[in-house]
């Protein structure tokens, strides 16, 4: 339907000016944030003083801590990363947390860019395609261990000194070392399947794009497997076999999802909101609201609202 609600996505400078609202973040910003950004951990989630509720970027994000420990819940999982260990936020991934804890002091970088950074001199925007840990299907939590670690933290600091200095005026150079450190990354990168080959994780993987571009219109187990060109009970047996949790509940999961971040960013009625992502049966979308998230879509509202 044309006028379904879009679920909105954030560009860096609305999501920090609402959540993490502070002139001395904005003094670190260098040229266009929307483009490239770059700061240690610990001088963003000291502004961080509210719980930000289900949301999308418009860029990718990598939060990598050199010390304490960070969380965030990133599509329908709960992630928890150490020293060593990256978080990262794919483009148009919805993603959620709580209100800094000042009693876990982090230390780290956040480093937040747009595809756009890795088109150039030294590279292609279609580059994003080789790196599976920027689709959201990928794997969101990487351990790097102790050396690649290093080089990890080494870029880092290089590109912040150069975003700090000159922001993108030397794009070439900040390009370049983004490129390396994403080459890096992908050194110790575990797909969350055992194998990228096998002909069930494509399948997988195809079905968790076709999903999450579809879930407003399509929420058949047969639409999807019509989309895939495979039949039912194979796409049941395939997503079975490498996630461990069927299509219909990948499918119902990711219904909920589109609909928490309408229930924050819109004022539609819980009725409107069951009609945008496809539910005729406003009673239904109620039932299967409640049966993931434990309360009904007004009580999530009204949590929203006291937070």
């Amino acid at each position: 339907m044309s006028d379904t609600p879009q679920v909105k996505k954030y560009n860096t400078r609305t999501f920090t000016d609402r959540y993490m609202p502070s002139d001395e973040l904005k003094s670190m910003y260098r040229g266009d944030i929307e483009k490239f950004l770059i700061v240690p951990v610990e001088e963003m989630y000291k502004h961080v003083h509210k719980s930000v509720p289900p949301s999308r970027a418009t860029n990718h994000t990598f939060i990598y801590l050199t010390e304490g420990e960070g969380y965030m819940k990133i599509g329908s999982d709960e992630y928890r990363i150490h020293q060593h260990e990256m978080l990262c936020v794919p483009a148009g991934q919805i993603f959620s947390f709580e209100a800094y804890d000042t009693t876990k002091y982090n230390k780290g970088f956040l480093c937040n860019f747009n595809d756009s950074m890795l088109a150039g001199k030294f590279g292609k925007i279609e580059l994003v395609n080789e790196f599976e840990f920027l689709n959201v299907w990928g794997n969101h939590s990487i351990s790097l261990g102790e050396e690649i670690s290093a080089f990890v933290g080494q870029l880092l600091k290089r590109i912040l000194v150069e975003y700090a200095k000159s922001g993108l005026q030397h794009i070439d150079l900040v390009q370049s070392y983004l490129l390396a450190l994403l080459c890096e990354i992908r050194q110790v990168y575990l797909p969350l399947f055992n194998s990228r080959q096998t002909a069930a994780v494509k399948l997988t993987n195809s079905f968790k794009d076709v999903l999450f571009s579809n879930i407003t219109s399509k929420h058949m187990v047969t639409d999807y497997a019509s989309m895939l060109n495979v039949t039912p009970n194979h796409l049941n047996k395939a997503i079975k076999s490498t996630t461990a949790k069927s299509p219909t509940r990948w499918i119902d999961e990711t219904i909920v999802l589109e609909a928490k971040v309408l229930l924050y960013q819109t004022t539609l009625s819980v009725n409107e909101i069951a009609s945008a992502i496809g539910i005729t049966d406003p009673s239904y979308f109620s039932r299967l609201f409640k049966k993931y998230e434990g309360i009904t879509p007004l009580e999530f509202r009204k949590k929203i609202e006291m937070s």
